[in-house]
Parts: C-alpha cells; structure tokens; sequence
C-alpha cells in the first residue's frame, strides 16, 4: 500500500457519526458566520411571510427559504371570499407550515390555519386581561347566543346573557326567545378558552357593570302605575307569583291573578310563562312592584251584575245564617248578604229567628257594589213606600212583556 492509500484508509476511518455530526455542525457554524445559513421551515410552525405572486389557482408567499411557499387547493378555498379580495402582493400574512416538502418539492402552506392559530393566542391574552370586546351577535342555539371574537365563533350561554337583555326575551321556543336580537351590537369578555376542543365561551354580564339591584332601580323609576307590560313568571309562592318586567320583579298578589278564585298560582300560572300586566303600585323607597293580571281581563262578576239595579226585586235562597245577617243566592254563581238590620223591622239577635237555610225568598236589592263584588240585600224593604214608583214601573215592564207575547201568539 502506498502513502496516498495509506491517507485515504485513514481519512474513511475518521468518517464517524461522531465524526459527521461535528463537521455538519461545524459546516452550520460556518454558514452561520458567513451569513449563509438557512431556517428551514418545521411542519406546525407559524411564520410571516410576503405574498410574492396571487393567481386564480394559487397564492405564493416568501418565508425566508431558498424557494417560496404555496397556498392551493383546499386551502385556497377556504380562505373566505371577502379575505381574498383584501390580499395584495407584497403583503406580510401569518402562515402555517403544512409539509416543509411535498413529492413535488413544494413548501405547502395555510393562510387561513396560521390565523386561526393566531387568533387563538390572542383570545388566550384576552381571557387573561379580561379585556371587554366589542362584537355583534350573528346567530344562536337554544342555549345562548353566537358572537364572533377574533375571526373565531364565541359562545354566550343565556346565564350570562346580560339582564337587561334577558328581560327583553319572549316566546317559549329558541328561536321566539333570540332570533330578535341577532344584528344587535354586544360587549362581551372571555371567560373560558379550550383550543383542542374548539370551545369559546364568552360572558355579556362579566363585560356589564350592570348589576340586578341598579337595573330594578332603572326600571322603577321608568315605570308608572297604570300602564300595561309584557313579562314573564319567574317564580310561584303561596301568596302570589313574581313577574319580570325588563329585568325587575314585580309581585302579582294571589288575588290579583284571577277573578276566580284560586288557592294557589300554580292553577293558571307556570314559570317562564310570557304574561301582560297592569301596573298597579310602585315603591320607589321599598322597590316594590305591585302587578295585576286579572285587571286587565273582564270581570264575570260584572256580567253576571248587568241584569241587575238598585231597588230590583229578586227571588233567593237562603244558603247561610251567620249572627251578622244571611247569605242568600241569585244565581249558581252570584250571593248577596242581607244584613241582619235588613232582616226584619223588629230587632232580632240572630237571623234564625226569621229565616232558614234552603228558604227561597222575595228580596229588594239596595246595593250593588263592583269594586268589592258584593251585592246588599232586604227582606224588611221588599213592601217599602220608597220604592213603590220603581216597583210599578217593574210591574207595567212585565206586564207589557206579556201583552207581546200574546200578540206574538195571536
């Protein structure tokens, strides 16, 4: 073996792994030093880079390597119409390293995944910050409202939609109770951020210094008594049921839900029912509400009361005796008291002394009272001189009632 194989045996020798990776690095440090060194994009990673060339099929962008990268294909498409139109060459956009080299021998790229990368990190700064956004809502479900933040699709549960919002609600089904407000402007905050999940959750109360003690107080002070609103039941007690009027509760007595009479709400009332009201009292100082449904519904009392006048002879039965007068029956539906001063001219301890239950008896109506439902009766008045004029006119009424009939007949 001669000296120059000699060398080349030992030069092979010293070829290593060892060996090759302290020239390589020794090769990178050297580019390094004579500014030659090259930063090969890594699958996942994110980088800027300057829109070199935009054409129907293809955009490609410069990052910094020998040759420049291609945005194409599915990731073209998915970049949204209005996006596009705004892109320009020579325009620095955030991309995503899909492959560093395709068969092809392309650096292939995402637009539109870098930025929803970068939008993530900027929404994880912001639920940081709890800085408020401002946004607009543009869709729901049946759980809440869709607010985009950041290019990404936010969710804002109904627990923290705000309350005075939540007061504006109506209609029992998703799309009656939100698809009013979608358009509206909203100020949100982020309150929980999942990337792998895709999930977004977003608060209009967090961003809201608006709290339900200053919002009832608004509302009392815009309320007057007498008007009539729209709101919806929001809890049932013995002694009535609480309405929410834009976002303060107001009480509708048990005796203010129903001209008939009930034992408890429950019977014509459920939560979340949508109800009108009547504005009957305001408390600034207490903040109370008082609220009727019955006033605005017509009172069967009155119709059942409209064949009747003061002075009226009618036919009763006698249903109870109490030590303060009777109680007598027009109608299935319709008492009277006759008071135990109306029962007889001579005094009387007790209304047993003249009357029965189950008596049916002629009695003069001298009152009739629509506020209080209540109808006064005698029995001591029915021959009274005071009322001889209204009695013959009763009679020439019947009597002429009866002449057509006959007439009728004939």
């Amino acid at each position: 073996m001669d000296q120059n194989d000699t060398q080349l045996e030992q030069g092979k020798a010293a070829e290593t792994p060892e060996n090759n990776a302290e020239n390589h690095n020794s090769m990178a440090s050297l580019l390094e030093k004579e500014g030659l060194g090259m930063d090969f994009p890594q699958a996942g990673e994110i980088r800027t880079g300057v829109i070199a060339s935009i054409s129907p099929g293809q955009i490609l962008v410069s990052v910094g390597t020998k040759s420049e990268g291609v945005i194409s294909g599915r990731e073209l498409e998915s970049i949204p119409p209005e996006e596009l139109a705004e892109l320009k060459v020579n325009q620095e956009i955030p991309v995503y390293i899909i492959n560093p080299e395709d068969q092809n021998g392309n650096l292939v790229l995402s637009y539109t995944r870098a930025r929803e990368a970068v939008s993530w990190q900027e929404i994880e700064h912001l639920l940081q910050s709890k800085e408020v956004i401002h946004s607009k809502i543009v869709g729901y479900n049946k759980g809440g409202l869709i607010v985009p933040v950041k290019g990404l699709r936010g969710f804002v549960p109904a627990s923290q939609v705000s309350l005075s919002r939540r007061a504006g609600m109506s209609g029992e089904t998703p799309d009656q109770r939100w698809s009013r407000m979608v358009g509206e402007e909203i100020d949100v905050c982020v309150i929980e951020v999942d990337r792998e999940r895709r999930r977004l959750i977003l608060s209009e109360r967090a961003a809201s210094s608006e709290t339900r003690e200053s919002l009832k107080e608004r509302v009392i002070e815009e309320l007057t008594e007498g008007e009539v609103r729209t709101g919806r039941v929001t809890s049932l007690a013995d002694f009535g049921a609480f309405v929410n009027i834009n976002g303060a509760d107001g009480l509708v007595h048990l005796s203010e839900i129903s001209w008939e009479r009930i034992n408890h709400p429950s019977e014509v009332l459920k939560v979340g029912q949508e109800v009108k009201v009547k504005v009957i009292s305001i408390d600034r100082e207490k903040k109370r509400i008082g609220l009727s449904i019955r006033q605005l519904q017509d009172d069967p009392w009155t119709q059942h009361t409209a064949k009747y006048q003061e002075g009226m002879l009618v036919q009763a039965q006698i249903t109870r005796l109490t030590k303060f007068g009777a109680f007598a029956r027009l109608e299935p539906d319709l008492e009277g008291l006759i008071h135990i001063s109306e029962i007889s001219e001579r005094r009387i301890e007790h209304p047993k002394e003249v009357l029965k239950e189950g008596d049916t008896v002629t009695l003069r109506i001298i009152k009739i009272d629509p506020v209080n439902h209540r109808i006064g009766l005698s029995l001591r008045r029915v021959d009274s001189q005071a009322y001889a004029e209204l009695d013959w006119q009763s009679l020439e009424e019947v009597m002429d009632e009866l002449g057509e009939d006959d007439e009728t007949s004939a």
